[in-house]
């Protein structure tokens, strides 16, 4: 305690002087305020961990500068400091989980120091960013997509019924059924037939799916909730339409999208950059990476217990039979 006292009044001291002299800048900032077993505490380190802390925060340790700074380092900083040292000598950093939550703070400080090397959002080149808006056009302007639900016959008769009985009665519930009953497309039928938002070339939001263009073309003829009047051939079988929905043309100018733009080519080239040094660090210092030993490890869902496998031969470990 009174080695603590003492290095409460040299921290009272050293800030009064720091405070008085006239010392250029980076002398000032390297002054020792705090000597804490084989740890100091500088006068910059103690201003870049206050800068850290809101405003409102920092007030509660004092109504001056001084106050606020004895006060923070004697309440804040200085007890940090004895736990790290205390946590060094019992070795705590070299075990779990401590030694993962060690390794993965050093990766996000990486991290964050990687994106501090790339340009801001907010000044990358106005040319990249009309680059990128002009390569990706189809993200900011979209052609009408019109909603429709069909089912595919083998017959025309039979389409010919399908729509007639649709036509009276319109219910959804109708509709469905008739799309399980006759439709021959067996990857919508169970959905009443949706083929998705499409566009007049047949493109369809639904992924992996394109429509016959004729099918578009008709169903343009009919206001949204009608029926194609007509039965339209698709290949070899013939399609009842019903038009559910459109969603007009849309067209967002670089104005509107220009901040998404940045933060967009800043999340890419930040990923780039650390994607190359990863790749340079796997290459200098990953060694005896042997991913097919994992096998020998098992992880219970219960408890996250790892328990290794019994490899061929392996004698498994004694027991104890007593009863605790």
């Amino acid at each position: 305690m009174r080695r603590y006292a003492a290095i409460a009044t040299g921290l009272a001291l050293s800030l009064a002087s720091s405070a008085g002299a006239q010392q250029p800048q980076d002398a000032r900032r390297a002054t020792v305020v705090a000597h804490v077993g084989d740890k100091s505490i500088t006068v910059g380190e103690l201003e870049d961990r206050m800068a850290q802390v809101p405003p409102y925060q920092l007030a509660s340790f004092g109504d001056t500068p001084a106050k606020r700074g004895r006060k923070f380092l004697d309440q804040v900083m200085v007890p940090d400091l004895l736990c790290a040292l205390g946590a060094r000598d019992r070795h705590v950093d070299t075990r779990l989980p401590t030694s993962y939550l060690l390794d993965h703070a050093r990766a996000d400080a990486a991290v964050r120091g990687i994106k501090k090397s790339v340009t801001p959002a907010a000044r990358l080149p106005a040319q990249d960013v009309k680059q990128y808006y002009d390569e990706n056009k189809s993200r900011y302007d979209s052609p009408e997509r019109y909603n429709l639900w069909r089912i595919l016959t083998a017959s025309r008769a039979e389409a010919l019924t399908v729509l007639a009985a649709a036509r009276k009665d319109p219910a959804l519930t109708t509709w469905n059924s008739l799309a399980r009953d006759h439709s021959l497309d067996k990857a919508t039928a169970m959905r009443g037939g949706n083929l998705g938002f499409v566009t007049l070339d047949g493109t369809s939001n639904e992924a992996g799916l394109h429509v016959d263009p004729a099918i578009v073309s008709a169903a343009t003829r009919v206001k949204d909730g009608e029926f194609v009047s007509e039965i339209v051939s698709e290949g070899p079988n013939f399609a009842v339409i019903w038009r559910r929905g459109t969603v007009g043309a849309s067209h967002r100018p670089l104005s509107d999208v220009e901040a998404q733009i940045r933060d967009t080519l800043f999340k890419q080239r930040s990923d780039a950059e650390a994607k190359r040094v990863t790749d340079d660090a796997r290459s200098r210092l990953l060694r005896d990476f042997n991913p097919a030993l994992l096998d020998m490890i098992d992880v219970s869902l219960g408890d996250a217990q790892i328990i290794p496998r019994k490899r061929p031969g392996q004698v498994p470990p004694a027991t104890s039979t007593q009863s605790p």
